[in-house]
């Protein structure tokens, strides 16, 4: 109902505001529906807005600030046995990567680094003294079968004195029951990928039992976190699907794939065992209703290295190119090692696939921290230049370098 003079008059609005007043009261009665209407989208594309935030390039980044900040703010669990940081200071992180800060800081977060090996065990080792100060479990799956249905050998297994260093953070499991003869390779590797969950942590109970909100990394061994991202996924409060990408090399941090940065890994948050997005379904980006999925999507960029087909020997390209998925590149012509080590210190795809181009970094130093330490044990992931392609189950003598 409009308010009549007499009612304005009571309210002691001024005379000149009152046609004003009734002439809008009679519009918004008439457009009522048009206002609501604008009024709701309004309110929705502001909500959007602070989800999505479209109006953002890269919108949440890993900058060299955040990089020199954890070099100071590492965490202290001798001292905050929850390993967050101070509540100001992570208001203020937080905030800076547009999300905001994680609640629930009376217990510890825990951050559970969930990795499948074939054989890469410099990259665990990598892997681990990258992220080690700042994962609290590196839940490690390995099976005694290739995504091919080859025997293989159990290479963690053998190797366990190599990280006497993280045993207590290693959940270790040998794959159960892995279904040898599938159809298809992907259906081998989504079962071992989602055994990481459903098997490895299944039955974690104290200090180590995950609960709802702790932090769920699913990632291959070759995909790594830099520390600055994961003081992100510890003190913020982020999506259900949080793609960490990488900047994305082949062969060696020598060689750059020119494109878009690497859409893995993935990180969720712990649901308990039945509601927490299945490993396989977090990576490939399904499971779930697809419009859900899409509005608990964000990208983290810049958040780790992905280092792809960078071995120390050739026997280990051949080993990986036989064992994983991509069954049609395990072919006679590829497996060629004189042509692998050309390729190689060429910078050129080994496959030839069409898109697959890499540029070259001279004196590349934004390598994980291990890798600058240690160049010499390294140096086949910092330089391919010489004769024999950095691998060192071929002797230089048998090439010649043009």
């Amino acid at each position: 109902m409009l308010l009549k003079v007499p009612q304005l008059k009571r309210l002691k609005i001024p005379h000149r505001f009152q046609r004003r007043i009734q002439s809008f009261l009679l519009i918004l009665r008439q457009r009522w529906p048009r206002v609501l209407f604008f009024l709701s989208a309004a309110w929705l594309f502001s909500i959007y807005a602070r989800r999505k935030h479209p109006f953002f390039h890269r919108a949440h980044e890993i900058t060299s600030h955040d990089i020199e900040f954890e070099t100071v703010h590492p965490p202290r669990t001798n001292i905050d046995t929850n390993a967050f940081l101070p509540l100001p200071t992570a208001r203020a992180f937080c905030s800076a990567h547009r999300w905001p800060i994680y609640e629930a800081r009376k217990g510890r977060r825990k951050i559970f680094d969930l990795v499948m090996v074939n054989g890469e065990m410099d990259w665990l080792e990598i892997r681990m003294q990258e992220m080690g100060e700042h994962v609290d479990y590196f839940v490690v799956v390995e099976s005694s079968v290739t995504f091919t249905g080859l025997e293989r050998e159990l290479v963690v297994k053998k190797n366990w004195d190599r990280f006497q260093k993280w045993h207590k953070k290693i959940v270790y499991h040998v794959l159960e029951n892995p279904p040898v003869g599938a159809k298809r390779t992907w259906d081998m590797e989504d079962y071992q990928r989602n055994a990481m969950l459903v098997q490895a942590m299944r039955g974690l109970e104290g200090e180590k039992g995950p609960k709802d909100g702790d932090v769920v990394i699913v990632a291959d061994v070759d995909e790594v976190i830099r520390p600055a991202a994961l003081l992100v996924l510890r003190n913020c409060d982020v999506p259900k699907r949080v793609t960490l990408r990488s900047r994305f090399y082949y062969y060696g941090f020598q060689w750059l794939h020119i494109g878009e940065e690497w859409a893995h890994p993935q990180a969720t948050t712990y649901q308990g065992l039945g509601d927490t997005i299945l490993p396989a379904d977090l990576r490939n980006g399904e499971g779930g209703n697809k419009i859900a999925a899409w509005w608990n999507k964000a990208d983290l960029w810049n958040a780790g290295w992905h280092c792809s087909s960078c071995f120390k020997t050739v026997e280990d390209m051949l080993d990986k190119m036989a064992s994983f998925s991509h069954t049609g590149l395990n072919q006679e012509i590829f497996r060629d090692k004189v042509r692998i080590v050309d390729r190689v210190r060429k910078g050129k795809d080994l496959w030839d696939r069409e898109g697959e181009v890499y540029e070259r970094i001279e004196g590349n130093n934004d390598v994980p921290e291990f890798v600058k330490n240690e160049r010499q044990r390294f140096g086949y992931l910092l330089n391919r230049d010489g004769p024999n392609g950095g691998f060192e189950d071929m002797g230089a003598s048998e090439f010649t370098a043009d």
